[in-house]
């Protein structure tokens, strides 16, 4: 794959070992690493640990240093991670980094949202093109993160 790349993965704090939602998250680990993404160990599931004085620091801490990202099911968290990023992908405050859904969690609220962006066009973003991927699963995420991070 070339250079070593960073996959920021944001999702709920709240599964535990069994939970579906744990399971999949650990899927989507394996997928990244089968693809080649490098994983370092803070702990079994932390590459490395950034420590940050606000939520709002840690967040645009993970955007900075991210290659591509993730969504995985979540609470509002989640949702403002991934609200954030897509508005900056929008903007085109940041470029050229792929960003996927996994599963169809969020795929309402994407679709709510994307009534409005194509219904106004504009010269950036959402109007000239899907900017969030919906994978269908942790492998499919991985191969879409894999192929526009060549």
């Amino acid at each position: 794959m070339g250079k070593e790349r960073i996959v920021t993965v944001f999702g709920s704090s709240r599964p535990h070992e069994g939970n579906a939602d744990y399971e999949e998250a650990l899927s989507l680990g394996r997928a990244l690493a089968e693809r080649g993404f490098k994983s370092a160990k803070v702990n079994p599931w932390i590459d490395s640990e950034v420590r940050a004085k606000t939520w709002q620091e840690r967040l645009f801490e993970l955007i900075r240093m991210g290659d591509g990202f993730v969504a995985c099911k979540g609470g509002t968290g989640t949702l403002v991670e991934l609200a954030v990023v897509w508005e900056m992908l929008n903007k085109s405050v940041i470029r050229g980094k792929p960003f996927a859904v996994l599963g169809d969690f969020w795929q309402p609220i994407l679709d709510r949202v994307r009534e409005v962006e194509l219904g106004h066009p504009a010269p950036w973003g959402e109007a000239n093109g899907r900017l969030v991927y919906i994978a269908a699963s942790a492998q499919d995420a991985a191969q879409h993160l894999k192929e526009r991070l060549k």
